[in-house]
Formats: structure tokens, C-alpha cells, sequence
């Protein structure tokens, strides 16, 4: 039987990251990648999001350049969903990254031994350590509203985002408070009229926004999940703020938010003090949740619904074996990078602490 001292779930950025730093560390691993080519969930994001944009937040360890910019001089307006990927596809060839796709894990479970079983239909991979990073991607999050099987309108998560023309001569409600939201807003809002609609007063950023501000935001989620609650959203804690390109936007009332609808109707939505709004689509910026799901036989929640996480904010407390990367403070790109890196530490460290335990039984 082959034993891997560790197993990567998942090539994004955070992925990526932690399979360079285990590189550097001589760790013998794999990466299992569930998509069939490189990128992580940039591959997936909307058309109209640009280099511009992305602000070199897709970039990875010791690797700040981007193979891929051809350098000319102005705005970068590649789409990002093909220029990161290209990027990231570079980066594993030249790091000669072990990654394996396409490769969909289904579950990990205890044993044989002190080992742990990493399962894809009917393949399986034994190894000491597992490194989490399947991210979030695959796990849209839609609130449960009255009404929502009887809307007549268009209904679209941000994943499946089809571009603000789809929404032409729909009156569409946009219903979220985060950083996409705000984006898709002012595409949707220069073609058709939109209401803009969250759970929470949208708190928005004066300032400009600086790596002390990342730094305080992850270490807030970080917080949360040291005592094993669900995390929060790191761009959430940032506070929100509008790009130049969502000017036209806000000078049409876009950003006019108004309180949670208490539910759907055939033509609109209706509030609970019964003020009702037509509407023929409802765009559900409502973020993600975590892809832990094929950790459930290891039982690492806590009764609170989260995964209690080391100082760090990667390695399981109550499995060290495992480290979780793209979950909590390092589900934003804001902190994938130091996570990776922190993954690997905790990777070394438990096959120290392995080896340790297999001595004191000889």
C-alpha cells in the first residue's frame, strides 16, 4: 500500500500554495484537484471581471509576477477567469507541482492505523496528513424564502452569474450585502432597473484599504473559528466600497439598499409590513459556505457548527493530522498564501509528532 506523508484536497490558490511550501519542506505529497484544468474557482468568475480588478490578490508564493501579462503598458483588461488560470497553470509546470485531476473526493475517513483514507468514487489514497483546501466554490449559498418555487422570474446564484445582459428589461432584485453584490450591481443597474436588498445595513469603507486593514480582518475571523464557530466572511469584515466603474451606478440610486423582503410571489416580493415590489428576477449574491462536507466522517465539528482551528488558523485542534486552508480566515484571498505556508508548518509537525509516536512503541 502506498502512504503519502500528506494529501492536498483541492488546487486553488490556497491549494497551490501549501503544495509549494511542502515542496520546499521535502514533505511527499499529492494534490487530488476536483476541476479538469488549472485556475480554482477563478476559472468560474463572471466575464466582465478584469486584471484590473484583481489587484495581484491572485498571486502566489515567491512568484509575485504574472507570467502572463504581456507587460504592455495602460490598463489590464484581460478577463481574470482566463488570465489567473493561465497563470496558475504556469505555476504549477514550472514548480513541477504534483497535481492530479480530474479528481473528486468524496470522503475521508480514520485508518488503517493512524493513517487516514482519502476516497474518490472507487480509488483511495492513504496518508499521514491531509491539507483541506477545496475552498468554496462548489457550495453556493441560497436562503430558504417563502414563495421562491412560485417566482415566474429568473432566479441566479453569483456562480452561475450569466452576465448583465441576461437581466435586459427584467426588473431585478439583488439580494446580498458583500463585495459581489456591489460589483454585480453596477453592471445590472446600467440596463435594467434593480432594488437592492440585504439582511444587514451595508457598512461601508471611507478609507483606502491597506494590508494592517487585511491583517485586522482575518484576525477577526480567526477568532471565531479558534472557538468553533462557523466562519464569517473576511471580506465582509473589510466594509464595502465602490470601484470607479460602479459610479454610473450609484448616481442612478443603485445602492439605495433596502431591509430583507419576508418573501417571494409570482411577480415580485413582498415585504412583512405588506409593501409589495414587481420584480421578473432576482439575482442571490448570498456568498458561499464552506466544502467540508467529505471531512464529515472525521467529526470535526463542534456543536456550533464550525471547525475549531489552531492559533494559526489551519490545523484542526481535534485532528492535527489535518489542516484546513480556503476555510476561515484563508477563505479569502487575502490570507491564502500565508495559510498555505502555515499548512505546511502544521504538515511537519505532525509527522514529527507520528514519528515520534511509532518509537515510543517499538
Amino acid at each position: 500500500m502506498e502512504i503519502w506523508d500528506s494529501i492536498v484536497v483541492g488546487a486553488g490558490q490556497a491549494g497551490l500554495s501549501a503544495s509549494f511550501h511542502l515542496a520546499r519542506r521535502g514533505v511527499r505529497h499529492l494534490v487530488l484537484d476536483a476541476a479538469p484544468a488549472p485556475g480554482g474557482a477563478w476559472q468560474h468568475r463572471w466575464d466582465s471581471l478584469s486584471m484590473v480588478d484583481v489587484h495581484g490578490v491572485h498571486e502566489l508564493p515567491h512568484d509575485p509576477r504574472d507570467p502572463a501579462d504581456p507587460g504592455a503598458p495602460g490598463r489590464d483588461d484581460r478577463p481574470a477567469n482566463r488570465a489567473v488560470p493561465a497563470y496558475f497553470a504556469d505555476y504549477e509546470r514550472r514548480h513541477a507541482l504534483p497535481v492530479l485531476r480530474p479528481v473528486r473526493v468524496d470522503r475521508v475517513t480514520d485508518g488503517p492505523g493512524t493513517l487516514l483514507t482519502v476516497h474518490a468514487g472507487e480509488r483511495t489514497w492513504s496518508t499521514r496528513t491531509l491539507v483541506n483546501a477545496s475552498g468554496t466554490w462548489s457550495q453556493p449559498y441560497l436562503p430558504a424564502y417563502p414563495g421562491a418555487a412560485e417566482f415566474a422570474g429568473l432566479q441566479v446564484h453569483t456562480r452561475d452569474y450569466p452576465g448583465a445582459e441576461a437581466f435586459r428589461g427584467r426588473r431585478t432584485v439583488v439580494v446580498g450585502g458583500g463585495a459581489a453584490a456591489v460589483q454585480l450591481l453596477g453592471e445590472v443597474a446600467l440596463v435594467t432597473d434593480t432594488l437592492w436588498v440585504t439582511r444587514r445595513e451595508p457598512r461601508w469603507r471611507t478609507d483606502d484599504f491597506t494590508s494592517e486593514a487585511g491583517r485586522a480582518a482575518v484576525a477577526l475571523v480567526e477568532d471565531r473559528v479558534r472557538r468553533g464557530l462557523p466562519p464569517a466572511s473576511v471580506v465582509g469584515v473589510t466594509g464595502l466600497a465602490l470601484r470607479e466603474q460602479e459610479r454610473a451606478a450609484a448616481a442612478l440610486g443603485a445602492y439605495d439598499r433596502q431591509p430583507m423582503f419576508a418573501a417571494l410571489e409570482r411577480d415580485g416580493v413582498r415585504w412583512a409590513d405588506g409593501r409589495f415590489e414587481p420584480a421578473q428576477a432576482v439575482l442571490w449574491a448570498t456568498g458561499f459556505r464552506p466544502a467540508v462536507r467529505h471531512l464529515a466522517p472525521l467529526h470535526l465539528r463542534t456543536r456550533e457548527g464550525g471547525i475549531r482551528l489552531d492559533r494559526h488558523g489551519t490545523t484542526a485542534v481535534d485532528d492535527p493530522r489535518v489542516q484546513l486552508v480556503g476555510y476561515g480566515p484563508s477563505a479569502s484571498t487575502i490570507g491564502a498564501n500565508r495559510a498555505g505556508r502555515h499548512a505546511a508548518v502544521g504538515v511537519v509537525a505532525a509527522l514529527g509528532a507520528g514519528r515520534d509516536r511509532t518509537a515510543q512503541a517499538g
